[in-house]
C-alpha cells in the first residue's frame, strides 16, 4: 500500500471527512547520476557555506528572502504557524462544472481515500453526490509550506484532487509569443481541406496505445552501450511547410490518412493477386501512371508537398516522417524500396 502524501479533514457545508492523499502518478524517466569522465566517480552536491567553503548540517539551514540590504530569515516553525488550518483543512468553497476551467490551470493529480473504515459511508455519499451533479469541489490546503487550489471530484469509484495553477500564475500568451499571427485571411479551400485532415485522422481516446518512446530509445541506448554496441540515429526534424506547397500537402495529407484508414477498416486479405490475364484497368492505368510519375528524372524540380503525393502514390514505406531530400531518394530508388506503408 503506497505512503500517503498528505492527510487532513475535507470539509463541505457541516460535513468533514477525514481524508489521505496519494500520488495518481508516476514518472518512468530514466535517472542519470553525475559521473566525472573517464572514471567511476560519483559527483555529489553538497551544501556549502560559500563564504567558508565549509559543508553545513541540514539542522542549521534556515530559509532567506534577500531584502536588499540584508537577509530577512525564517524559521520552518514560522511557516508552519501561519499555515491555514495548520495545514490540515481542505475546505470547499463551492461548486463548479469542470468543463469551465480552463485546462491551463491543471497542474497534477492526485487520489483521495478515506482516512479508515468508520469514514466510508461520507466518502461514498460525497463521490455519488459529485458524479450525479456532475460537479467539482473547488477548495484550497496547505502542503509542505505551500497553499495549493484545488478541485475535487468523483472519478470512475474513488475521489480525485486536480491542483489547480492561481489565475496570476497564468501567463498571456500574447506577452509570451512574439509572432502570432494576427486576423490571418485563410482560404475556404484550404480551411475546408485542413477540416477534413483532422477528420481523417480522428480516433478514438486509448491511452494505453501511446508509449513514451523517447524513454525506451534512452534504456535501449544503455544497454547498446552496456554491450558495446552502437544504436541507430534519429531522424532529422521535418522540414517547415512551405506555404506556397500548403494545399498539395493538406490534400495529400488527406490521402494518405482516408487510405490508411481504408486499409484498415477493410480488413481485406493481404498478398492475393488478380488472377493471370484479369488484371483490372484501373489497377493497371494507376500503376503505370505511378511508375511514369516515380521514374520521372526530374524529380529534384518538385516541391515537398509533390514528392510526398508521389511517395504516397508509389507506396513508400515511412515517407510521413521523412525529409524532402529523403522522399527524393525513396523515390529515385536509392534507399528503401517503395512497399505497403
Amino acid at each position: 500500500m503506497a505512503r500517503a502524501m498528505w492527510s487532513g479533514s475535507l470539509s463541505f457545508g457541516l460535513v468533514s471527512l477525514p481524508v489521505r492523499m496519494y500520488a495518481a502518478t508516476e514518472s518512468h524517466t530514466v535517472h542519470f547520476h553525475q559521473i566525472q569522465r573517464g572514471t567511476s566517480d560519483r559527483i555529489r552536491n553538497r551544501r556549502v557555506n560559500e563564504r567558508t567553503g565549509k559543508e553545513v548540517p541540514a539542522e542549521e539551514i534556515v530559509k532567506g528572502v534577500d531584502a536588499g540590504d540584508a537577509y530577512v530569515l525564517i524559521e520552518p516553525d514560522e511557516l508552519d504557524d501561519i499555515a491555514p488550518g495548520r495545514s490540515k483543512a481542505l475546505e470547499i468553497s463551492g461548486f463548479v462544472d469542470l468543463d469551465e476551467v480552463d485546462p491551463v490551470h491543471f497542474a497534477t493529480t492526485y487520489y483521495l481515500g478515506p482516512r479508515g473504515k468508520d469514514h466510508g459511508k461520507v466518502y461514498a455519499l460525497l463521490h455519488k453526490a459529485l458524479k450525479e451533479s456532475r460537479k467539482a469541489g473547488i477548495a484550497t490546503f496547505v502542503m509542505r509550506n505551500r497553499e495549493y487550489l484545488v478541485a475535487v471530484q468523483a472519478e470512475g469509484d474513488i475521489l480525485v484532487l486536480h491542483t489547480l495553477h492561481w489565475a496570476d500564475e497564468i501567463r498571456d500568451p500574447h506577452d509570451e509569443i512574439g509572432d502570432l499571427p494576427e486576423r490571418t485571411k485563410i482560404p475556404e479551400r484550404e480551411l475546408k481541406t485542413a477540416v477534413q485532415l483532422i477528420e481523417a485522422l480522428s480516433t478514438e481516446w486509448r491511452p494505453e496505445e501511446y508509449h513514451d518512446t523517447y524513454q525506451e530509445k534512452v534504456r535501449a541506448l544503455i544497454e547498446a552501450k552496456r554491450k558495446g554496441e552502437t544504436v541507430e540515429k534519429a531522424r532529422e526534424a521535418p522540414e517547415s511547410t512551405n506555404v506556397v506547397d500548403l494545399m498539395s500537402a493538406l490534400q495529400a495529407s488527406v490521402d494518405s490518412a482516408r487510405g490508411s484508414a481504408q486499409r484498415k477498416g477493410t480488413g481485406r486479405a493481404r498478398g492475393k493477386k488478380p488472377a493471370a490475364g484479369k488484371e483490372r484497368k484501373g489497377d493497371a492505368k494507376s500503376g503505370g501512371q505511378a511508375a511514369r510519375r516515380t521514374s520521372a528524372a526530374d524529380l529534384s524540380q518538385l516541391g515537398k508537398a509533390e514528392l510526398y503525393e508521389r511517395a504516397t502514390e508509389a507506396g513508400v514505406h515511412g515517407r510521413s516522417s521523412m525529409t524532402r531530400a529523403e522522399l527524393l531518394e525513396a523515390l529515385s530508388g536509392g534507399r528503401g524500396r517503395a512497399k505497403a506503408s
